[in-house]
């Protein structure tokens, strides 16, 4: 078993149980104390797990907190690169489409900037930025109205009067979380608004979602599991997981990150 897949199972883990002990794992996964001491020090730092004595335990994330675009800019790297590769195989030139807030879409944006005759609409500062410094003359960029959010999305009435004449072929939606209850969520209630608005606009719903984000939820539900097209992810999330997503979902897309 590769490290990133054992993580993915302990932290999924810890989210359901609580808490674990290194002595369990060491003698589930077969593996050293150290790697797995080591494994648990990785997940502290993406923000995970809490390191305690002897184990970890679950951080305490409220449904309404929402980390800066920075602070996320730098968690999940890799999974997120190659979410971003996947969803950009599903774009075709001169056509029009639209990407949220959130740093997978943002990573997204910059696989698009080869992509010819592209029309794109965003509610998020970063994402219009980075077609902005591209200079491409055949690209367009509408940027929304709105209040900027710790995330550095455009949000409110502004944005959703914006959005409510728009008709474009695909959106991509980057997530706080998702889970088989709540479907795909968000910390903040005016930018699930925006984001209601951004799935009304379009004839697909594309959601980009790493690993980390199963079983985490925000406060409101932007869309049911069952209202995406397609679910693109990592080949962190666990088999379980994505047995259930595929029942779900239109069609799982399980990105390689090796």
């Amino acid at each position: 078993m590769l490290a990133q897949q054992r993580q993915a199972i302990i932290a999924e883990r810890v989210r359901r149980d609580g808490a674990v002990r290194v002595s369990e794992l060491v003698v589930e996964f077969g593996v050293s104390d150290m790697t797995i001491r080591r494994d648990l020090e990785q997940l502290a730092e993406r923000g995970l797990v809490a390191k305690v004595h002897g184990g970890a335990t679950a951080v305490d994330i409220g449904a309404t907190d929402e980390p800066g675009f920075a602070a996320k800019s730098v968690q999940q790297k890799a999974e997120k690169e190659a979410i971003a590769r996947a969803a950009a195989g599903l774009v075709k030139p001169s056509t029009a489409i639209a990407l949220s807030g959130g740093t997978t879409t943002w990573t997204l944006a910059h696989h698009l900037l080869s992509v010819p005759g592209l029309t794109v609409v965003t509610n998020s500062v970063p994402v219009a930025d980075v077609f902005y410094r591209s200079g491409r003359a055949d690209q367009t960029v509408i940027l929304t109205g709105g209040i900027r959010t710790p995330s550095d999305a455009l949000v409110g009435p502004f944005a959703v009067a914006s959005l409510a004449t728009i008709n474009v072929d695909a959106l991509f939606l980057g997530v706080h979380g998702f889970s088989a209850r709540s479907g795909f969520t968000t910390p903040n209630i005016a930018e699930s608004e925006t984001d209601r608005a951004m799935v009304a606009s379009a004839r697909r719903l594309i959601v980009l979602a790493d690993h980390s984000k199963w079983e985490m939820v925000g406060i409101r539900t932007i869309a049911d599991l069952g209202q995406a097209d397609v679910l693109v992810t990592d080949d962190g999330l666990p088999e379980a997981a994505r047995g259930e997503l595929r029942d779900q979902v239109g069609e799982l897309i399980v990105a390689d990150t090796q």
